[in-house]
C-alpha cells in the first residue's frame, strides 16, 4: 500500500520535476499560468493544459497541445447544450402528434369489439342476476318458498279486494241506473197525467153532435167524469188537454161550451186513452153521460181506432199554496 501511494505521488510530481527548456515550450504545469496570463504567440501549451488554455482565452494562433481533447469536448458540450431546447421542443411536438386521435380501420374494429364485449358482459350480468335455485341449500329453498307463498297470499287478498270493489261499483252503477230509470218512468207517468207531454195508446174517439146547441157545460163535465171512472189515462177535447185542473162553463151566448176559458163549438171531438171496451161500456150505461146528451137533443158516435194519439199539452202552473214536504 505504501509503495503504491509513493508511485502515484511520483507520477503526479514527475512533470514538474523536469527542467524547462530554454526554448519556446514551457514546462508542464506552467501552461495554465501562461494561458491565464495570455501566453505569447507561438507558445504551445504543455501536455494536459488544454482546459487551462481554453479558460485563458488563448489567441487564435495558439495550437492545442497533445491531449488537449478536453477543450474540444467543452465546445461540443456547449453546442449540445444550445441544441437541447430545440431538440426538446421537437420531441414534444412529436409526442403531441403521436397522441393526436386518428380514426382508422383498426380503431373502428377495436370499438366494435368493445361494443360486443360490453353487450356480452351485460347479458352475463343479467343471467347471473337470475335466481339459480339449484345452488341453494334446503333451508334457503324453504325460505324462498315461504316468501313466494306470502307474496301469493298478498296478491290473492288484493285480488279479492279489487273484485269486491268492482262488484260494489257495478252494484252502485246498477242501482243508479235503476233509480234513474224509475225516475224517468215516474216523470213520464206524471207528465201524462199532468198533460205536459203527448201520449198515445189504445182508446176511443167520441164525437158529440149538438145541432140545436143545447148542450151545457154540465153535460161535458159528466162525460169527463165518466171517462175517468172508466180508467181513461189521458183525455182531450178538441185542442185542449183535459186534466185535473180543467174547468167547464157555459158561454154567454148559447150554443157553445167554454173549457179553461176557451170557447169550443160543436161538434165536440173527444179523445180518450184507456181500455176501449171498458170506456165504451161505461159511456153506454143507461142514465149515464151519453143518455144526458141524448136528453138535451144531442147524439154521439164512438170509434175505436188502432191507436189514439193525443198531441195537445199544457204547461205546468206552479202551485200558489202547496209546497213539498221535506225529506
Amino acid at each position: 500500500m505504501t509503495s503504491g501511494r509513493r508511485s502515484a505521488k511520483n507520477r503526479r510530481t514527475m512533470p514538474s520535476a523536469q527542467a524547462p527548456d530554454s526554448g519556446s515550450v514551457p514546462a508542464p504545469g506552467t501552461g495554465a499560468a501562461a494561458g491565464l496570463g495570455g501566453g505569447r504567440a507561438g507558445d504551445g501549451p504543455a501536455s494536459g493544459t488544454g482546459t487551462a488554455a481554453s479558460r485563458g482565452g488563448g489567441r487564435a494562433g495558439d495550437a492545442p497541445a497533445p491531449g488537449g481533447g478536453n477543450a474540444a469536448d467543452t465546445a461540443e458540450g456547449r453546442t449540445a447544450s444550445r441544441a437541447r431546447p430545440a431538440q426538446g421542443s421537437a420531441a414534444w411536438w412529436r409526442l403531441l402528434r403521436a397522441l393526436r386521435p386518428k380514426v382508422s380501420k383498426a380503431h373502428l374494429t377495436a370499438g366494435l369489439l368493445c361494443l360486443v364485449l360490453g353487450f356480452g358482459a351485460a347479458t352475463q350480468v343479467k343471467q347471473v342476476g337470475k335466481a339459480d335455485f339449484s345452488k341453494l341449500r334446503q333451508d334457503e329453498l324453504v325460505e324462498v318458498l315461504d316468501q313466494l307463498d306470502a307474496q301469493a297470499n298478498r296478491l290473492e287478498a288484493e285480488n279479492l279486494s279489487l273484485q269486491r270493489e268492482r262488484d260494489r261499483l257495478e252494484s252502485d252503477q246498477t242501482s243508479q241506473q235503476a233509480a234513474a230509470e224509475a225516475a224517468r218512468q215516474r216523470a213520464l207517468v206524471q207528465g201524462i197525467l199532468a198533460g205536459t207531454i203527448p201520449a198515445e195508446g189504445p182508446g176511443i174517439a167520441l164525437t158529440v153532435r149538438d145541432p140545436d146547441r143545447k148542450l151545457t157545460a154540465a153535460a161535458a163535465y159528466m162525460l169527463v167524469d165518466e171517462l175517468r171512472n172508466a180508467g181513461a189515462e189521458a183525455i182531450a177535447l178538441g185542442p185542449i188537454r183535459v186534466v185535473a185542473a180543467t174547468y167547464f162553463e157555459d158561454c154567454a151566448s148559447s150554443g157553445c161550451v167554454m173549457v179553461d176559458g176557451l170557447e169550443i163549438a160543436p161538434p165536440y171531438e173527444w179523445l180518450a186513452i184507456g181500455d176501449p171496451s171498458t170506456l165504451e161500456t161505461a159511456l153506454g150505461i143507461p142514465g149515464g153521460a151519453l143518455a144526458a146528451v141524448r136528453t138535451q137533443g144531442g147524439s154521439s158516435t164512438i170509434a175505436v181506432p188502432e191507436k189514439v194519439s193525443i198531441t195537445a199539452v199544457r204547461g205546468l202552473t206552479p202551485p200558489r199554496y202547496a209546497t213539498a214536504l221535506p225529506d
